[in-house]
């Protein structure tokens, strides 16, 4: 339904969940074949359970449960991993990856399977910041991720773009877009629209953020120029 609604590049995960296999993780982008998915590109502690500090009204007996599982989860994304991703996915199916990068040791691993040969430009480096276990949402943080990646990829082979989890997501996004990066919103990385707002939706966080953008004069892709710049498929090329 939401190929037939709009001509948006859909983007599928492979991030999976708490006790899923690899082949789990990826079985729907497998049945899909999409233009792009997302791929984590190391393992690491993934800590949300600072959450349950906060004052809540649970919906679901689960959501806590689920918090205090991360005191103790590490989030497996391993070399074999990797490669089993990029040939299955990439090489078998012609997908394009969003390469999530949490930390600077990400940064190197993505670079280690460029100088292999089993990633080629252009390339989209997704910079995270502000999840426990990873890179915190800081500025400085920010600014020597991108000189990093500069340095590892050259900034002519890559697309760069920002994405900031919870409080840290608006502010953070905006400072990327500033430095010419890319930017990504949505109801997995915040659940706010604005200081102690709910968003109601994706829609709402991606109205506001490209608002923002516009009113900086700084331009928004069309799809068409987003599957150029990245070099998908297209979209009549998936499975869906």
């Amino acid at each position: 339904r939401i190929k037939q609604s709009t001509d948006a590049v859909v983007n599928i995960t492979t991030g999976g969940g708490h006790g899923m296999s690899l082949e789990e993780r990826c079985a729907g982008a497998l049945r899909a074949s999409p233009e792009m998915t997302s791929l984590n590109m190391g393992s690491m502690n993934f800590g949300l359970y600072p959450i349950l500090d906060k004052p809540f009204d649970w919906k679901y007996e689960w959501e806590p449960k689920y918090l205090e599982m991360t005191r103790d989860f590490i989030f497996r994304n391993t070399f074999k991993d990797i490669e089993w991703v990029l040939k299955e996915l990439g090489e078998g199916h012609g997908v394009r990856f969003e390469f999530e990068c949490y930390d600077m040791g990400h940064l190197y691993n993505l670079a280690h399977f460029v100088d292999r040969g089993l990633v080629k430009p252009p390339f989209f480096v997704q910079t995270i910041f502000g999840i426990l276990g990873g890179i915190g949402a800081d500025i400085e943080n920010l600014a020597h991720m991108r000189r990093i990646a500069n340095k590892l990829f050259g900034e002519e082979n890559y697309e760069w773009s920002i994405l900031a989890a919870g409080r840290h997501q608006m502010s953070f996004v905006t400072t990327g877009a500033i430095l010419g990066g890319n930017v990504r919103v949505g109801l997995e990385d915040s659940l706010y629209i604005g200081k102690g707002e709910m968003a109601k939706s994706n829609g709402d966080q991606v109205a506001k953020i490209r608002r923002i953008v516009e009113d900086l004069s700084l331009e928004v892709a069309t799809p068409s120029e987003a599957r150029e710049r990245l070099a998908l498929k297209g979209g009549d090329q998936v499975a869906f």
